[in-house]
C-alpha cells in the first residue's frame, strides 16, 4: 500500500458529498461532518497507543477521497474494502503523529494560519454570503466559524507533523530492491488505466527582453530614490505601495508578498536582500531584473521572512522593443551557427524567464504563440523568433527543440525508471512505517 498522508480538506463545506457506510453501519456522513456529529452510532474501530480511531474518522476519510475522485463500490465487500485500507492510512498518519511527540517536533499556530486560512477563503468563496456559510456551519455540527476554525488547525497541524516526521524519518530508508520483472507486472498491472501518451516536446529557449536605455533607468532610480526618502521621513510604507509599486501582483496589498523561503524562486538580489533585513527594516535600493525595489521585511520565522516591497519598473519604448527583436534575430543566426547555448544564455537571455523544459511536455498544452513556433519542427530545429506578450510589454523567444515526441499509447520502456523509483519509493516506506507498527501498541477492532 501506498503511504498517503490525509488532506488537510475533510471539511469541504461545499462539496457536501455523502458516503454510504460499509458493512454494519448504514448511516451516511457529509464532507463537512465533524466526525462523531448528528451519527446515531459510533464505535472504535482501532487504537494506537492509547489514541482510539472512530468509525467516524474512516467515514469522513472515505469521502475525502470520493470528493477526489474514488469510485466508490455498490456492494458491502468492496466498501468494506475500502474502508479497511483507509484505516490502515489512519493507523499509519496516528503512528506518525505520536512519533513525532517523541522526536520533539512541533508545529506552531503560525506556520498553520496560511492553510487555514487559504481552506477557509476557498470554502467560503462558494456561498452566496456569510449567513449562508454559518448555517451550513450549523447543520454540519459546528457553533461558530472560530469553533470550524480550531477544527481545521488541528487538522492541518496534524497533517504537518505526520509530513515533518516523515521527511525526518526518511533519511533512515533502507534502499529496496526491484526486478524488472517487477517493473514489468507492475506495469501490466497498470497499463488499462494508463492514459494515452500525449505528443510531447521537450526544448531549450533563450528568451530577449527589451533593456531600458540608461536614461530610462535613471529616471527610475531617482523616483525609488524618492520613494525610499518619502518612507525614511515617516511616509507610510504600504499606502506608498498602493500608490506607486508596478508590480501588479502585490500593489493593491501595499506590496505583500507573502511568506517566502530560501530558494522559492525569488531572484537572487531580492533573496539576499529579504533574508539580510531585520524586522521592521527598511532595505535601500535593491536593484533586479524587474527593475528598483524597496523592501521591508514584517516578520521573521525560521528559514521563512514575510516581507512587502515596492517596484519601480524602468520605462520601455519602442526603440527598446525593435533593438530587442533585432537582438533575438541575431541570437537564432548564432545559435544555427553552432553558438555555445551557455555563452548565448549569459549574453541574452532574460533571468526572469525559464531556460527551457527538459521533461516531456504536451504539446497541446503550451502557450498557442509556442506551438505555432514549433508547428512542423523536428528535433535539432532552432525556430525563428517569435514574440512573447504584446503592446511594450514584450519579450522574443528562440527555441531549440531537443526532442519531438508523437502521442500513442506508452510501453513499459517509456515508464520502467518511474515504475522502478515509485516501487522502491513504496517498499521503503512501507518497511519504514511496518518498523513504527512493531514499536507501537495496535488494536484492530474492525
Amino acid at each position: 500500500m501506498t503511504f498517503k498522508i490525509p488532506s488537510a480538506a475533510a471539511l469541504a463545506v461545499a462539496l457536501a458529498l455523502a458516503i454510504p457506510a460499509a458493512a454494519s453501519a448504514q448511516d451516511t456522513v457529509p464532507a463537512l461532518q465533524r466526525p462523531g456529529t448528528s451519527l446515531p452510532v459510533d464505535r472504535i474501530v482501532a487504537v494506537v497507543g492509547n489514541q482510539p480511531v472512530l468509525w467516524s474518522d474512516v467515514l469522513v476519510a472515505v469521502n475525502q477521497k470520493r470528493a477526489q475522485g474514488l469510485a466508490f463500490p455498490t456492494d458491502s465487500a468492496g466498501q468494506m474494502a475500502i474502508a479497511r485500507e483507509t484505516l490502515d492510512e489512519l493507523i499509519d498518519a496516528e503512528i506518525l503523529v505520536q512519533k513525532a511527540a517523541q522526536l520533539k517536533i512541533e508545529v506552531t499556530d503560525e506556520e498553520t494560519a496560511p492553510a487555514v486560512d487559504d481552506q477557509i477563503r476557498r470554502i467560503k468563496e462558494q456561498f452566496p454570503g456569510d449567513v449562508e456559510f454559518r448555517r451550513e456551519l450549523r447543520e454540519a455540527g459546528f457553533g461558530t466559524p472560530e469553533e470550524y476554525r480550531r477544527t481545521l488547525v488541528d487538522q492541518v497541524r496534524r497533517q504537518m507533523l505526520q509530513q515533518r516526521t516523515f521527511e525526518e524519518l526518511r533519511k533512515r530508508l533502507r534502499p529496496a530492491t526491484v526486478t524488472e520483472a517487477e517493473v514489468d507486472a507492475a506495469f501490466q498491472a497498470s497499463r488499462e488505466r494508463l492514459s494515452r501518451r500525449p505528443a510531447s516536446v521537450t526544448f531549450r529557449q533563450i528568451v530577449v527582453a527589451p533593456k531600458p536605455s540608461d536614461a530610462a533607468k535613471a529616471r527610475a532610480r531617482a523616483k525609488a530614490d524618492s520613494l525610499l526618502a518619502e518612507i525614511n521621513a515617516g511616509g507610510d510604507f504600504e499606502q506608498i505601495a498602493r500608490r506607486e509599486s508596478m508590480d501588479p501582483a502585490s500593489k493593491e496589498l501595499g506590496g505583500d508578498i507573502g511568506w517566502n523561503r530560501r530558494g522559492s524562486g525569488l531572484v537572487a538580489e531580492f533573496e539576499r536582500a529579504i533574508f539580510a533585513l531585520p524586522p521592521g527594516r527598511v532595505s535601500p535600493i535593491v536593484e533586479t531584473a524587474f527593475g528598483y525595489h524597496i523592501i521591508r521585511v514584517d516578520r521573521i520565522q525560521p528559514a521563512e521572512v514575510k516581507a512587502r516591497h515596492i517596484l519601480i519598473r524602468p520605462a520601455i519604448d519602442s526603440a527598446d522593443v525593435e533593438r530587442a527583436r533585432v537582438e533575438a534575430d541575431s541570437v537564432a543566426a548564432q545559435w544555427r551557427r553552432g553558438a555555445d547555448f551557455e555563452q548565448l544564455v549569459q549574453r541574452h537571455h532574460d533571468a526572469t524567464e525559464e531556460r527551457g523544459i527538459l521533461q516531456p511536455y504536451p504539446r497541446d498544452s503550451l502557450p498557442a504563440s509556442y506551438q505555432a513556433a514549433v508547428a512542423g519542427k523536428t528535433a535539432g530545429a532552432i525556430t525563428d523568433p517569435f514574440q512573447l506578450g504584446a503592446g511594450l510589454a514584450v519579450k522574443f523567444a528562440v527555441l531549440e527543440l531537443v526532442t519531438m515526441t508523437e502521442g500513442g499509447e506508452y510501453s513499459v520502456q517509456d515508464v520502467r525508471d518511474q515504475i522502478r523509483q515509485q516501487l522502491i519509493a513504496e517498499r521503503a516506506t512501507r518497511a519504514l512505517l511496518d518498523s513504527l507498527r512493531r514499536e507501537t501498541f495496535v488494536s484492530l477492532q474492525l
